[in-house]
């Protein structure tokens, strides 16, 4: 069973924390989720990393601020910037040494680049590995949902000005009822050809616990982050990036873009998949996921030891009981 606790940031918002491992395990994964979700995207992840590296991994998700089981936030918070932060704080609080594997699909890989743009020395101390799984460094530039150019800037001006209205309702949550009748738009949105109904359940309860400020707040600075030149300076580390052919948010551009300016990563096109490809295609998603530490666990440690670390930013404020 994982650990669940608390993470205190300094501005008095708690993160939800789980964790499964060793705490002196020699690699750190930390996978990071998507716009609106929470941590359970990665369920069909956490029993495959255990089983195939054991001990030798500890596994570390949590819910972004204003996701999940994390509290709500100032609206001003409510940025890629302040997410990048929070990943700093989490890892300072969590996983204090040792080499770090960061794992972010959609808005958790813009956090990655977000961290590695504001903390360099803390990132380039701690970081062994990369994986991006459905995301991209450059906004939206390539988001067009499938569709038209013309019809995607439709739909954008449409999702931006909901965003906005969104973002002034706090930490009110998206009635239940509302979603499930909006299920078969989101089955459209974030899924390929084949999904498991359990999936889609998944996903709307997700989106039911995000408060409706973080669905509205975030869009601004997902849609205007552009960090290649960030992870041009990463090259050196393994890294992977996966993409789904019928991924309507962050389609295959997107992680081709990276690709290229990470020229050792490996890029998987994930044929008739859509944009939660850690539940549509496992099996890819673990054998990235697997070939990254396999790759970081095989090389001798490097970079600066423990000492070396900056002083921690985000406290531990208490357990969590109750199981999900």
């Amino acid at each position: 069973m994982p650990e669940r606790f608390e993470v205190g940031m300094p501005d008095g918002v708690r993160l939800h924390v789980e964790t499964s491992g060793p705490v002196d395990a020699p690699v750190t994964a930390v996978l990071l989720h998507g716009w609106t979700l929470d941590g359970r995207s990665w369920h069909r992840q956490l029993d495959a990393l255990t089983s195939s590296f054991g001990d030798s991994v500890r596994v570390v998700t949590y819910d972004a601020r204003g996701h999940g089981r994390s509290s709500c936030m100032a609206l001003p918070t409510a940025t890629l910037a302040q997410l990048g932060d929070d990943l700093a704080a989490v890892l300072d609080a969590v996983a204090p040494s040792g080499r770090v594997v960061l794992v972010g699909h959609s808005m958790g890989g813009m956090t990655i680049m977000e961290y590695a743009h504001r903390h360099r020395e803390h990132f380039a101390a701690r970081t062994a590995g990369l994986v991006f799984v459905s995301t991209t460094a450059e906004g939206h530039t390539h988001t067009v949902y499938g569709l038209s150019p013309r019809i995607a800037r439709l739909i954008r001006l449409a999702e931006t000005t909901g965003a906005g209205v969104l973002a002034r309702c706090g930490s009110w949550r998206a009635p239940r009822a509302l979603l499930n009748a909006l299920q078969p738009s989101i089955r459209w949105m974030l899924f390929g050809d084949r999904c498991d109904p359990s999936d889609i359940r998944l996903v709307t309860s997700a989106v039911a616990r995000a408060s409706l400020r973080s669905i509205g707040g975030f869009r601004a600075s997902i849609g205007a982050q552009h960090r290649l030149d960030t992870l041009a300076a990463l090259a050196h580390l393994p890294a992977a990036a996966l993409v789904g052919d019928r991924d309507r948010l962050t389609p295959p551009p997107c992680a081709e873009s990276i690709a290229a300016v990470l020229p050792a990563t490996e890029l998987t096109v994930c044929p008739g998949a859509g944009h939660m490809l850690m539940m549509e295609r496992p099996i890819e998603v673990n054998a990235a996921l697997t070939g990254v530490l396999g790759r970081v666990l095989a090389a001798p440690p490097h970079g600066p030891g423990p000492s070396a670390a900056p002083p921690p930013r985000g406290q531990v404020v208490g357990a969590v009981a109750a199981g999900r």
